[in-house]
């Protein structure tokens, strides 16, 4: 089993920051893929970036790059989300994700091919 605890949202202007984290638990995590998604109200959740625990390498999607940064912290288990320029339009629930291996870019972003989840923390960005 895998525990997923994520902590750092809150209550941010527009153009302001945030640092997620996302702490881990259970397994040893040399070769997972951990992923950060985000559900706003009324629709699906959506990937927001992925990092390859092994080597680090991340991945974004477009809307954010340039943003946000994702990183992970091998001696902690842990990964975070540095949020910087926030919009309202990023207002959303933001989940981390485990995969059991290294997912190839082109999985990345489907929701089932991660096999843990964190219970989810609040970002809202006001205007």
């Amino acid at each position: 089993q895998v525990q997923l605890v994520e902590s750092g949202g809150g209550l941010v202007q527009a153009g302001g920051s945030l640092r997620l984290s996302c702490a881990a638990s259970g397994r040893t995590f040399s070769r997972f893929t951990m992923g950060w998604f985000r559900q706003a109200p009324g629709k699906e959740r959506e990937f927001v970036a992925a990092v390859w625990w092994s080597s680090g390498s991340a991945y974004y999607t477009d809307s954010v790059k340039g943003r946000f940064t994702i990183s992970r912290d091998n001696a902690k288990n842990t990964m975070y989300l540095q949020m910087n320029s926030l919009q309202p339009e990023d207002t959303a629930v933001y989940y981390c994700a485990a995969g059991l291996r290294e997912l190839a870019a082109i999985m990345l972003r489907s929701l089932s091919m991660y096999d843990y989840w964190g219970q989810g923390t609040q970002v809202s960005v006001s205007s």
